[in-house]
């Protein structure tokens, strides 16, 4: 039932985007929630992580360095590109800019293995990318924007260590001291995080009811773009550098599926409301555009090498949906 709950993610995002939209009154006056909503949904991810999962960067380190560098290189640039195609305003630039130098998203896990892809090599970059957001989100937003937004670096710095490193580090010992017992309540932390993400993206729908019609499309057009972009040039990169075909699917999901939560939270407290909708349209689009790329890819064959890369489903915790 549960699991059912998180697949549909998607499905209960747009539904309760609409309600938000015609019926803003019910969620503009609760941004508050967002930044502990979003704080629960890291905890969440450090639970249904462990050690080992961190650990294994050391036997690849390689590729995991090259999707990293991916992740924080292509996504911005993909993210200033579209910004100066399309002449957003200031607030949107900032807000599809921000979301360009977050961290992978945790859905990606999910769609890696629906797209048979390397789960195993998609949670440690996940990981890596986030741990490492402290400095690199910061830094590179103030790389491409800082010359023309004011941009609060070490507000964001503690930002981020806050609502990211503390608790997914504080999942990480959870797990680690308790995982007997987190075992038999697993399932409940996808379904948590996908109802938090859910209530983050209505809340920022409801704030931005009023712009939507002018700005929506708009927004909508530059989150296509952005994410095209991102599954592109990771898929095309690695394969251009000769890594293995679930090697390339799973750093093309890695670097096309953002963090959005975590754009939204930071777009939020250092930015503006508006600057905050291109990381909630991002959040509904890239779970359908992953969906329908894992259901694209899972049609076709790999190789005998990359399948035995490929980890049973006993193997993968089902993940939340950012």
């Amino acid at each position: 039932m549960l699991q059912k709950f998180t697949s549909l993610f998607p499905l209960w995002a747009v539904l309760l985007s609409v309600v938000a939209y015609f019926y803003p009154e019910y969620f503009a006056p609760h941004q508050g929630l967002i930044v502990p909503f979003l704080s629960l949904i890291m905890l969440g991810m450090g639970i249904t992580l462990s050690v080992d999962s961190f650990l294994a960067v050391l036997k690849r380190p390689s590729v995991v360095l090259l999707g990293t560098l991916m992740q924080y290189t292509i996504m911005p640039l993909a993210a200033w590109i579209v910004c100066q195609v399309l002449k957003l305003p200031p607030d949107l630039a900032a807000g599809v800019i921000l979301l360009g130098c977050c961290p992978g998203g945790t859905a990606s896990n999910v769609i890696s293995y629906l797209a048979k892809a390397d789960v195993a090599l998609s949670i440690v970059l996940t990981s890596v990318s986030t741990l490492i957001a402290f400095l690199a989100t910061p830094f590179l937003t103030w790389v491409f924007i800082g010359q023309t937004v004011d941009v609060d670096v070490m507000g964001m710095l503690v930002s981020v260590v806050n609502v990211v490193i503390v608790p997914v580090v504080l999942g990480l010992a959870i797990n680690y001291f308790f995982e007997k017992r987190i075992n038999a309540v697993r399932e409940v932390f996808p379904a948590i995080s996908a109802a938090a993400i859910v209530i983050i993206i209505a809340v920022i729908i409801g704030t931005n009811s009023a712009n939507l019609g002018k700005s929506g499309p708009l927004v909508l057009l530059a989150v296509i773009l952005h994410n095209g972009l991102g599954l592109a040039g990771g898929y095309g990169v690695s394969k251009a550098l000769r890594l293995s075909e679930t090697e390339a699917r799973t750093i093309a999901i890695e670097v096309g599926m953002q963090n959005s939560g975590l754009s939204v939270a930071l777009a939020i407290k250092h930015f503006t409301a508006t600057a905050a909708l291109p990381g909630a349209i991002f959040s509904i689009w890239h779970n359908l555009s992953g969906a329908f790329l894992a259901g694209h890819w899972s049609k076709q064959s790999v190789s005998v090498h990359d399948k035995s890369k490929m980890p049973s489903k006993r193997g993968i915790n089902s993940k939340k949906l950012d």
